[in-house]
């Protein structure tokens, strides 16, 4: 029995330790512009039945399983990410665009060691970057490509008067004092946010569908221009309530601090037994 509980102690210490690490990422990221808060919710072990009962007559009628239940400890079940919306400051820059639906993310192409690949963000401050032919790239504040409806990079050309971004992602740009369409954002919900996996830089990647038993369509969903909506001039802000993360880190600390003691009391209990046995 000791040798169980110091196993359990340890290893819901180290789940413990998992989730203060993930609580410590969110207060960092306090004031990241569109950063979500990720929570961890714990599951148990396996639990295992000992069977106790030696009188077969003594179980009849029982409506609980015979035995001692005992379990192996707890793990981090999931993480949820949560894709509320956070307060929006108005900053009057014109390609600071903040999504005003919770879920909704924009689409930004990333080079990976397998090639390119589509990532998703909240984040919405964006620059452009000049490149070949006289035209300016719409990037991330890593420089990474925003993509368009049409799944392409954002290219819109220089010498324009002025660029407003409109409520459904429309680029209306101003040249010689008259306006057009020129490119609009392209936005997608995510239907299953927690199956989306962090790959830093406040960015997410669709992980191997297959693996994970779902079509991709079950996770991302294409939202229609008419459903679109955000707003140019505007960032949006982390939704990390700090109140509530500083609370859980107490909580698990003071978990933490219980194991610690329980596996350490466990060690003097063992060697105790060990002295009696000598």
């Amino acid at each position: 029995m000791v040798n169980r509980s110091m196993m359990q102690s340890a290893v819901t210490m180290g789940q413990v330790q998992q989730k203060l690490n993930l609580i410590g990422n969110n207060l960092s990221n306090t004031n990241t512009t569109g950063y979500k808060t990720r929570q961890a919710d714990f599951t148990s072990l396996l639990i295992q039945n000992i069977d106790n009962l030696k009188d077969d007559e003594a179980a009849i009628g029982r409506q609980t399983p015979d035995g001692i239940r005992l379990g192996s400890g707890a793990r981090i079940g999931h993480t949820n990410l949560d894709l509320s919306q956070g307060d929006l400051q108005t900053t009057g820059r014109e390609l600071d665009v903040a999504l005003l639906e919770d879920r909704h993310m924009f689409q930004v192409q990333v080079s990976t060691q397998n090639g390119p690949e589509t990532q998703y963000t909240r984040a919405g401050n964006f620059y452009f970057s000049p490149v070949e032919d006289n035209q300016l790239l719409l990037t991330t504040s890593e420089g990474h490509p925003v993509l368009g409806n049409d799944g392409e990079e954002i290219l819109i050309e220089e010498n324009f008067e002025g660029v407003d971004i409109r409520e459904d992602g429309s680029f209306l740009v101003t040249r010689d004092g008259e306006q057009e369409v020129e490119a609009q954002l392209d936005v997608i919900e995510a239907v299953r946010p927690r199956m989306l996996e962090a790959v830093g830089g406040n960015r997410f990647r669709l992980p191997d569908t297959e693996e994970l038993g779902f079509d991709a369509d079950e996770i991302l969903a294409f939202v229609a221009e008419e459903d679109r909506s955000m707003q140019s001039g505007t960032l949006e802000a982390s939704n990390v309530d700090i109140g509530q993360q500083m609370t859980e880190m107490m909580t698990m600390q003071r978990a933490y601090q219980f194991n610690a003691r329980s596996l350490s009391t466990s060690d003097e209990m063992m060697g105790l037994v060990n002295q009696l046995r000598s």
